[in-house]
């Protein structure tokens, strides 16, 4: 059965399936693998200490994969610091790159010309309208339902990537509480033509770098296992549900600054989590999808499932 879409064809890959950015976690295992699997695995660069570093990682996937792959740019802590990270990615001829957070026009236009594609997560549709005006070859439309860092409207992926896919005429990418076959197909008949998923491949055998605890805290949380925190802030980001985010919550409620929650929020606390398993000193992003996971295959298991589900879907609907 073919899958091919604007997004594949774009991206040069089998499945039009791209694993997210993923902080502190998207690295070569990983990356390869979805690549491997016939998706378009990624690196998340500013989660890297530096260009050295960047470099390395991306020579690994190299290495491990003769497949398309990207890099992730969490642009909106960095301001410019993203600039020598970016070279990395040109030096080295990276197929594709996507762009979370912040204003992504000079990425953009650093990055015009080069041959890499261009790719932009969006939480709102004149986000997407921007990012294609800016010359965006894709946009990757994130719902309420996702996790980590969120749109302000509070609009989920039922109702945003029509809206979006009916207001841009570059291929639109969905993301946020898909996490199957199901979700993927749905995804289709919303306008969309491929995805992007996030918290279900943190809970994939070589998502190397999360902790057992993290993992299992996914297989276990339900559809309402997850909590809205920096909305205070004007940040608005979803992790699971705990003790640690309980306090995160409280602080809001009480002294509603970035000061107040920055200790709280931090990337420290975020790894000591996600990489160390230490549930009550810090905090893991996750969807309402987690509410779908239930083992921890690898990224070939997953994709067969996914693409066996959808072309169940596929056959019900008569093509």
């Amino acid at each position: 059965m073919e899958w091919n879409t604007r997004v594949t064809e774009l991206l040069g890959v089998k499945y039009p399936i791209i694993q997210g950015g993923l902080a502190y976690l998207a690295y070569a295992d990983l990356a390869a693998a979805v690549s491997n699997a016939g998706g378009l695995g990624q690196i998340t660069a500013m989660s890297l200490p530096g260009p050295g570093e960047l470099r390395s990682e991306i020579r690994k996937v190299k290495e491990m994969t003769d497949k398309p792959y990207g890099v992730n740019y969490a642009i909106g802590q960095h301001g410019r610091a993203f600039d020598h990270m970016l070279d990395v990615a040109i030096e080295e001829g990276v197929p594709v790159v996507t762009m979370t957070g912040g204003n992504p026009a000079p990425l953009l236009e650093r990055l015009d010309g080069t041959g890499i594609k261009k790719l932009v997560l969006v939480a709102a549709v004149r986000q997407a309208q921007k990012a294609e005006s800016l010359g965006a070859d894709a946009v990757m439309v994130v719902g309420q339902e996702g996790g980590g860092h969120l749109g302000r409207d509070d609009v989920g992926t039922m109702v945003l990537v029509p809206r979006v896919a009916d207001s841009v005429s570059i291929p639109v990418i969905a993301s946020g509480g898909i996490g199957d076959g199901r979700g993927w197909m749905a995804a289709h008949a919303l306008g969309a033509e491929g995805i992007e998923m996030g918290t279900r491949f943190i809970a994939t055998k070589e998502c190397v770098d999360a902790s057992a605890a993290y993992q299992e805290a996914l297989i276990s949380a339900s559809e309402t296992g997850t909590s809205i925190i920096k909305r205070s802030i004007g940040a608005p980001a979803r992790v699971l549900t705990g003790d640690w985010t309980d306090k995160i919550l409280e602080i809001e409620r009480q002294d509603p600054t970035y000061e107040a929650l920055k200790t709280y929020i931090s990337g420290e606390a975020n790894r000591r989590f996600i990489h160390d398993g230490m549930s009550d000193q810090g905090f893991g992003w996750a969807g309402q999808v987690a509410g779908l996971i239930e083992d921890v295959p690898t990224v070939e298991e997953l994709f067969g499932r996914m693409v066996h589900e959808a072309g169940q879907i596929r056959a019900k609907w008569g093509n």
